[in-house]
């Protein structure tokens, strides 16, 4: 039996300023906050409190949270953690998320509000099929460390007929 495939729902980061995370992805990405910044306390009589348990353990005290949504329904969830810092470099070869990628079909006017409001251009915005598609490509990092690509056409598109 042929497993179908799942859809994505949401994706979870951790940054070391909420609200300024929050207000950088609402005005750069046009993100919409669903749940604005909330503190979450340790304890074990709400749903959200056992389930934070079960997931970290005891003796994390408390995190801020905040639930946002992109253009096409994905949910990013956005945390706060006492003792959160940004990465010393970007050490791809770890396992574990190393980036998520949006699209955007104007990459270069994207590439300058990120810059612009503090993250940063990791790579020349790149090309799969020069003088035959417009497909375009990029890395960036926004202000708190966190790594992703700008494409300019969707996933399915790109890769289709292999890029490489």
């Amino acid at each position: 039996m042929r497993t179908y495939p799942k859809t994505f729902s949401h994706i979870g980061l951790s940054v070391p300023d909420l609200e300024k995370a929050v207000a950088f992805y609402e005005e750069v990405m046009g993100w919409y906050i669903i749940m604005k910044p909330t503190v979450v306390m340790e304890e074990s009589e709400s749903a959200i409190g056992k389930m934070c348990v079960d997931a970290f353990g005891k003796g994390w005290g408390s995190f801020k949270i905040a639930h946002l949504s992109t253009g096409d329904k994905i949910g990013v969830e956005m945390f706060e953690f006492k003792n959160s810092r940004k990465p010393a470099e970007f050490e791809f070869w770890n396992t574990g998320t190393f980036h998520f990628r949006i699209q955007d079909p104007n990459i270069e006017a994207l590439v300058e509000k990120i810059v612009a409001r503090g993250g940063k251009q990791r790579m020349p915005i790149r090309e799969y099929y020069p003088n035959e598609k417009p497909y375009k490509m990029v890395y960036v990092e926004d202000p708190f460390g966190i790594i992703f690509e700008v494409y300019s056409h969707s996933y399915e598109l790109t890769y289709s007929q292999g890029a490489y």
